[in-house]
């Protein structure tokens, strides 16, 4: 099955690519996927499957079930990034500021070559492989979703799997990275803090209250949280991402705005309960101290993401199978990024795995979510390959 599987991933190549750069070029972001969602629903379509929606914008098909077994479920994210392409490709992005920055085109993608893979085998499958193409990743909306919607039930899968791409890797390209059991991945949270002065005259500050002074106040303080009031021992990073105030140089603006995002690798929620309780009482705090009213939101909540010891286990032999000891790298170290897979792998069995389509040997040095992140495409089949390779390796194990 590998060889054959390898072989009819590497065929399907070409393909791939044109697809991929076709999403590229027409990136969409959150749960307004139109042109993504009618691409992949198209292309199942035209393989023989019945694409069915769940939830706003989600995509979900079945292979298999000929013979009796077990369910498993493998992840694709489709969504991209409010940002603007600044690269040099011929398919570089034509909708201005939205990029695919974090490779999701190719998650689509491999997800879409391993399902045209799986239905040409489809009286192979020693159970049945759910497929499931996710929007609203980005902002930690989409799993739940479709969750919500079904996605785990009619049926329910035993056991999951998703794949990133990964680039600025010290890995050579096309190695797949398999974490250990445990966390793998950090929560995260989005807060959004809001600070009311009173605008005035840009001559004139002592008739007004400004937000933008007690902003950066407020910014400044909520630093020591982390270096003072969060154990040494325990990994916490929180980050200020975006600042915004005033409309022109010489007018003291009503409002300031701050949001960024926390992340912890603490299982329980405590830190990030802390951090979150501590950081409404020092904005608050500081905001009164600098005659500023203050509201605090925390809108996004995404828990760690959580490697199933078993599912691991499996994924390190199958993985070592397809692509040979030299492509495949155990890593024990969790990311300081965040996963919204991190639902599905609360609720079912999982494992998320990276496939290095970047190295730094081969002049990959940024990383992802930024307008210059660019991903080496001729590595799409070995990506479809292992999405097919590991449901099918899974299931066959597992009667």
């Amino acid at each position: 099955m590998k060889d054959m599987l390898l072989r009819e991933a590497k065929a399907l190549q070409p393909m791939l690519q044109d697809f991929r750069r076709e999403i590229h070029k027409h990136p969409e972001t959150g749960f307004d996927l139109v042109h993504t969602k009618a691409m992949v629903k198209q292309a199942l379509e035209d393989m023989g499957y019945e694409p069915q929606d769940c939830g706003k914008a989600g995509v979900v098909v079945t292979v298999g079930g000929k013979k009796p077994g077990k369910v498993f479920l493998l992840r694709a994210d489709m969504d991209a990034l409010p940002l603007p392409d600044e690269t040099d490709y011929e398919y570089k992005s034509q909708i201005p500021g939205k990029m695919h920055a974090c490779g999701h085109d190719m998650h689509a993608t491999m997800l879409m070559g391993a399902a045209k893979l799986l239905k040409e085998h489809e009286d192979e499958i020693e159970g049945t492989i759910k497929l499931m193409f996710q929007p609203a990743e980005e902002i930690f909306a989409g799993a739940e979703d479709m969750i919500n919607n079904g996605v785990l039930e009619n049926p329910k899968p035993d056991a999951a799997m998703m794949i990133h791409v990964a680039i600025g890797s010290d890995h050579k390209g096309g190695t797949f990275v398999v974490p250990t059991p445990g966390i793998s991945m950090a929560s995260v949270d989005q807060y959004v803090i809001t600070v009311k002065g009173k605008g005035g005259h840009g001559s004139t500050p002592h008739l007004a209250v400004d937000p933008i002074t007690a902003a950066a106040h407020i910014h400044l303080a909520l630093q020591e949280i982390n270096s003072r009031e969060i154990n040494g021992h325990d990994f916490a990073v929180f980050t200020t991402c975006m600042v915004r105030a005033g409309e022109t140089f010489n007018v003291i603006p009503e409002f300031a705005e701050m949001s960024g995002t926390i992340r912890t690798l603490d299982g329980s929620g405590q830190i990030a309960d802390y951090i979150r309780k501590r950081i409404e009482e020092i904005a608050k705090g500081v905001g009164a101290a600098m005659r500023c009213d203050v509201d605090v939101k925390f809108p996004i909540h995404g828990l760690a993401l959580v490697v199933d010891e078993q599912v691991s286990a499996c994924a390190e032999t199958y993985m070592t199978e397809l692509a040979g000891e030299d492509y495949v790298y155990m890593n024990s170290v969790p990311s300081n990024g965040s996963e919204d897979f991190a639902l599905v792998s609360h609720a079912i069995p999982s494992i998320n795995v990276d496939l290095v389509v970047g190295s730094k040997a081969d002049g990959y040095e940024l990383y992802v979510h930024n307008p210059k992140s660019s991903f080496d495409d001729q590595y799409l089949w070995k990506g479809t390959a292992g999405y097919a390779y590991m449901a099918m390796r899974w299931l066959e194990e597992h009667k």
